[in-house]
């Protein structure tokens, strides 16, 4: 496929995030529409000539450095559109989404993030995250489609790129967590919702980031999200459970408490309409609900 046999979207920028992603960008890069914006991490395999040459007409940053999720807003805000899509180098956009993701935003003005179905691997399995937002205990609106939600995977979102911005976009203490994002954006008053027929693939190269490194970073981003936006006995009680899984989590709690003097000073408590949200969550969380469903925040298997 090459960029003039997908559907082209003039309303919404992907924004594509990689570090020595080269080997992958070869494969993605002719599959996303444009506008396109890549964001080099300080990658040292050509990866941002590649692109050029794979895709002419599409914006190419190159950082110095790896900056992690902050990249994504870069991408950002060099994106000239109303709504930005997010994904990394082993991942894309399946035809048509972008639009219908666009026609949906475009429709609701109070929704500022849709989630896509993600599909994962050459079988295109379903990823657990979406099994598990799917069934999400958070009430439903008649006037919103889709599930509502607290989170999501930044490689399968699309976001109003105003909404995104106002709230400060990711955060480099949490790497690619959605949810301080996803609060933020629910705290000001804009709805997200998990849209299936949104999807996004991604084909993870073996080897690149370990099950023991997602499940850290994981535990790490969910403590200090709780420390900057949740009441405190809501990021110890998450800091015990991540403990009692023992290590890698409990490895992951304490990279958070090295980074709690940051956090601190980012904190600003969620609202009330907001926290009781994400308490019905947890509550979730800790005693499930019929049909053995758990929330989006105890996965597994699913790559940070």
């Amino acid at each position: 496929m090459s960029l003039g046999d997908v559907e082209h979207s003039e309303r919404v920028t992907t924004v594509v995030v990689t570090r020595d992603g080269r080997e992958q960008l070869e494969r993605t890069i002719p599959r996303h529409s444009a506008p396109l914006v890549v964001v080099d991490n300080g990658s040292t395999d050509g990866s941002a000539d590649l692109v050029r040459t794979l895709a002419p007409d599409a914006t190419v940053i190159e950082l110095d450095h790896d900056l992690g999720a902050v990249a994504r807003n870069i991408g950002a805000y060099a994106a000239s559109t109303p709504y930005v899509a997010f994904a990394d180098d082993d991942s894309w956009w399946a035809p048509c989404s972008l639009d219908l993701a666009a026609d949906v935003l475009d429709t609701h003005a109070d929704i500022g993030v849709i989630a896509a179905r993600l599909l994962v691997g050459e079988d295109a399995h379903l990823d657990p995250f979406c099994e598990e937002v799917g069934r999400s205990p958070l009430p439903c609106f008649p006037d919103v489609p889709g599930t509502s939600i607290l989170d999501f995977v930044a490689r399968a979102v699309v976001v109003r790129r105003s909404a995104l911005l106002e709230v400060g976009g990711f955060d480099p203490l949490l790497g690619g967590e959605g949810e301080r994002v996803a609060l933020d954006i629910a705290d000001s008053g804009r709805r997200l919702c998990y849209l299936p027929d949104v999807v996004a693939r991604h084909e993870p190269a073996d080897g690149r980031v370990t099950e023991a490194t997602r499940a850290r970073m994981r535990a790490r981003g969910e403590v200090l999200t709780a420390v900057m936006r949740r009441p405190a006995r809501v990021a110890v009680r998450r800091a015990v459970r991540h403990v009692r899984r023992g290590s890698p989590d409990a490895l992951g709690v304490l990279d958070a408490l090295r980074r709690l003097p940051l956090a601190l000073a980012r904190r600003r408590t969620i609202g009330s309409d907001t926290e009781t949200q994400a308490r019905l969550v947890d509550l979730v969380a800790e005693r499930g609900l019929p049909g053995d469903w758990t929330p989006a925040r105890q996965r597994i298997s699913t790559p940070v």
